[in-house]
Order: C-alpha cells, then sequence, then structure tokens
C-alpha cells in the first residue's frame, strides 16, 4: 500500500503543478495577451499533457489507491475532481495522507 500511496502523491503534486500552469495561461490571456500568444506551443504542450496524460495516469493511482487502503467511494470521487480544481489536488493529497489512508 505504501507504493500506491506514494505514486498517488507523486501524481497529485505533477497533476496539480500543471493545473497551476494552466491557471497562469488563463490569468496570462487576460493580463498581456501578446505575451499569451507567444507561449502558444507551450500552452499546449502543458495543456494536452495535462488532460491527455497526466490526468488518466492520476485518475489510475486513485483507483490504485482506494482498492488497497479501502477508502470509500466517494473519496474516490474527490480525488478525481481534485484534478480539476487549482491547489484542490495538494490538499487533497494531505487530506487522504493524514485521515483517511489506515496506518499500520
Amino acid at each position: 500500500m505504501e507504493k500506491a500511496l506514494r505514486f498517488y502523491k507523486v501524481m497529485a503534486y505533477i497533476t496539480g503543478s500543471t493545473l497551476l500552469l494552466l491557471m497562469f495561461f488563463v490569468l496570462l490571456h487576460s493580463v498581456n495577451k501578446s505575451l499569451w500568444e507567444s507561449m502558444s506551443i507551450f500552452r499546449s504542450v502543458i495543456g494536452i499533457g495535462h488532460g491527455l496524460v497526466l490526468y488518466p495516469i492520476y485518475m489510475a493511482a486513485c483507483f490504485n489507491l482506494i482498492l488497497k487502503a479501502r477508502i470509500k467511494f466517494v473519496y474516490f470521487i474527490l480525488m478525481l475532481l481534485a484534478g480539476f480544481v487549482p491547489f484542490l489536488a495538494f490538499v487533497m493529497e494531505r487530506y487522504t495522507e493524514k485521515n483517511l489512508v489506515p496506518r499500520r
């Protein structure tokens, strides 16, 4: 179970970080549109990386963790939603580690 928790934590931080970058790009669009347009390739790579590569891996890590730790299904849904809301992946990771995963 420790491996599943470690993998979940790594994916939560990576997915949360890419989501923060995407949020930065959305804010940059409203502040400085010329800089936003010049970063189009970087935006595309981060967006595709988050949405098509990292988030599905994060979902698999969440599913693996709830199976190994026998966490309730409601928390699984909350874990999945954490990949969509900026900063929530970090909060959910801490909450999961401290409260939901049984310690030996």
